[in-house]
């Protein structure tokens, strides 16, 4: 793993871990200053602040360029914690390492799971994403009917969720429900201006959806490939089918991409989105393979509106 993906550990990291751990210091809250609210992406850090507006400070744990599948946290953040009012999760692969010491300098700081209530889609593995004309009625079937409801703990058979929930505008809705709720009994005082947000951050989204639902109806090939597999939600919302080259992190073998390949071909897809977080080499060789092109499209990104409507523009090929 190139190092541009991860954050060396440092001693004095774990010295400043084991400070706070140990001495059980919280600091508390001064009057007048803003609860701190951390998130682990920078889409969720987007989605409280349009409820909250600028009553309280939001900080997302991954920054932008880094992976949430290998991110360390640094010791600016470890201390920021401590004294952290809330912390919302999203099921991303680096907080299952590091969750338990992120509430170990901080016992009292509540943790929010923001897929709570939500159906939740497995990462899909290539054989079933790329299933041929005889299977794809089952494949789509997977899709639908296999999904985990969050209530504490993952239950997902033989696969962990797909925590990428933020990729269906539907979807965000439904979490902004929760943020407006954790944001209440945060600032009980502002319950009318974080409802009022709410209700404008909700119409949005439902004219963003629309706006999806036509142009996801509109094109007739309903297939796209990724690199890494971050668009089952969209995907499974407006009725498309994800092709992912990389399945549970893992690169395809020669004849898994021979699969790929052909199944590209006989398809008609021309592109191949690659995020910036990840190594694009092997989509690049697809590409090659099939006559057509790379394009980035980074899920991660803090303008939520403007990605998601250049990720639809890009995968219904209606980009400029």
């Amino acid at each position: 793993m190139s190092s541009r993906f991860r954050l060396q550990a440092r001693p004095a990291f774990f010295l400043l871990l084991l400070l706070f751990s140990w001495s059980g210091m919280v600091p508390v809250l001064q009057a007048g200053e803003r609860p701190l609210i951390f998130v682990s992406v920078v889409p969720q850090q987007y989605f409280v602040e349009r409820i909250a507006g600028g009553l309280v400070d939001v900080q997302a744990m991954v920054k932008p360029g880094f992976s949430p599948h290998t991110y360390e946290p640094t010791p600016r953040q470890i201390s920021q914690l401590a004294r952290a009012d809330l912390y919302i999760r999203i099921g991303v692969p680096f907080e299952d390492s590091w969750m338990p010491r992120i509430r170990g300098v901080n016992p009292d700081m509540p943790v929010l799971d923001g897929r709570t209530g939500l159906k939740l889609l497995p990462v899909m593995a290539n054989a079933a994403e790329a299933a041929g004309p005889d299977d794809k009625a089952e494949a789509g079937q997977s899709r639908q009917t296999r999904f985990n409801r969050i209530d504490g703990h993952d239950h997902q058979h033989g696969n962990q969720p797909d925590p990428h929930v933020w990729t269906s505008p539907r979807i965000v809705v439904q979490m902004s429900e929760q943020i407006l709720a954790a944001l209440e009994s945060l600032l009980p005082q502002h319950k009318a201006e974080l409802e009022q947000n709410r209700q404008q951050f909700v119409a949005e989204l439902q004219t963003l959806d629309q706006a999806l639902t036509g142009q996801f109806a509109a094109i007739p090939n309903k297939r796209f490939m990724v690199f890494h597999p971050s668009w089952g939600y969209l995907a499974d919302t407006y009725g498309l089918t994800q092709v992912a080259i990389e399945a549970d992190g893992k690169e395809p073998g020669a004849r898994a991409l021979a699969q790929l390949i052909d199944t590209a071909k006989a398809q008609g897809i021309k592109s191949i989105f690659v995020q910036p977080q990840f190594d694009s080499r092997m989509a690049g060789q697809v590409a090659q393979a099939i006559g057509g092109r790379v394009e980035a499209i980074d899920p991660l990104e803090y303008e939520y509106f403007d990605m998601m409507h250049r990720a639809a523009n890009l995968i219904a090929g209606t980009a400029p």
